[in-house]
């Protein structure tokens, strides 16, 4: 799947995602029956999640989505596929630059745009190629790393919205105290334990998306690295003309 095709499926999926956890994460009306048998922890906390908790839930859907199409898309075999490092450095060998940049341009990738923006410059001076192939690298390297930017993101919004969620259910009790001349624990409760729901919510997102995003990261890292010095050694040839 690539890149627009990907972003061009996120508001209906997004509408997916809100219509399958609204139900979920929706606020209990009126007083429920008491439950016949204890409430397993998975449901218990979904029902104290309320509206912020499921925003949460929704991100962390998204989050999913997100690390299974960076695993297939933000690898070395995709961005420099091995057959196209082999048929351009054959090329190469053989002096075909024009054929070089046909196949550039058949199979764009990371490598292939840094290696068709040099052959762009054939017959300028090295320093003008050189110029040409390190500033589409860098080009190419910038949208990887916006790419994998939407999981930082939501590494860094999932413990704001379980800390907006704590504070809503600390206003939630304090009402409650404010409100009665004397209080039971049990009106106390369930604003605490939506507070500590939400919070809870939001580490048990952010914690792992964290770790997704620096492993992309640091992926995206050496696979430029790798790319640059493939790149650097086939106009390496041009250097002394």
């Amino acid at each position: 799947m690539n890149r627009s095709s990907f972003a061009s499926r996120i508001p209906a999926f997004l509408f997916a995602a809100g219509a399958v956890c609204a139900p979920l994460f929706a606020a209990p009306q009126g007083d429920a029956p008491a439950a016949q048998e204890p409430a397993s922890m998975l449901s218990d906390i979904v029902g104290n999640a309320g509206i912020i908790g499921g925003i949460i839930g929704i991100l962390s859907i998204i989050a999913l989505a997100l690390v299974i199409e960076h695993a297939m898309s933000i690898k070395r075999d995709k961005l420099a596929p091995p057959h196209l490092i082999d048929e351009i450095e054959a090329l190469f060998e053989e002096q075909k630059f024009q054929e070089a940049v046909e196949v550039c341009e058949a199979e764009p990738c990371f490598l292939t745009n840094t290696v068709g923006a040099g052959l762009a410059k054939l017959g300028h001076s090295y320093d003008t190629i050189q110029a040409a192939y390190e500033e589409m690298h860098d080009e190419e390297e910038i949208k990887l790393h916006q790419k994998i930017g939407w999981l930082s993101l939501i590494a860094a919004v999932s413990p704001m919205l379980g800390l907006l969620g704590t504070v809503n259910g600390m206003i939630t009790t304090f009402g409650e105290i404010a409100a009665k001349p004397s209080v039971k624990p049990n009106d106390l409760a369930g604003g605490i334990k939506g507070a500590l729901v939400t919070t809870l919510l939001g580490l048990v997102v952010a914690i792992p998306v964290t770790a997704a995003y620096v492993f992309f990261k640091n992926r995206v890292v050496l696979a430029s690295l790798e790319i640059g010095a493939i790149v650097e050694e086939l106009f390496d040839r041009f250097r002394t003309k």
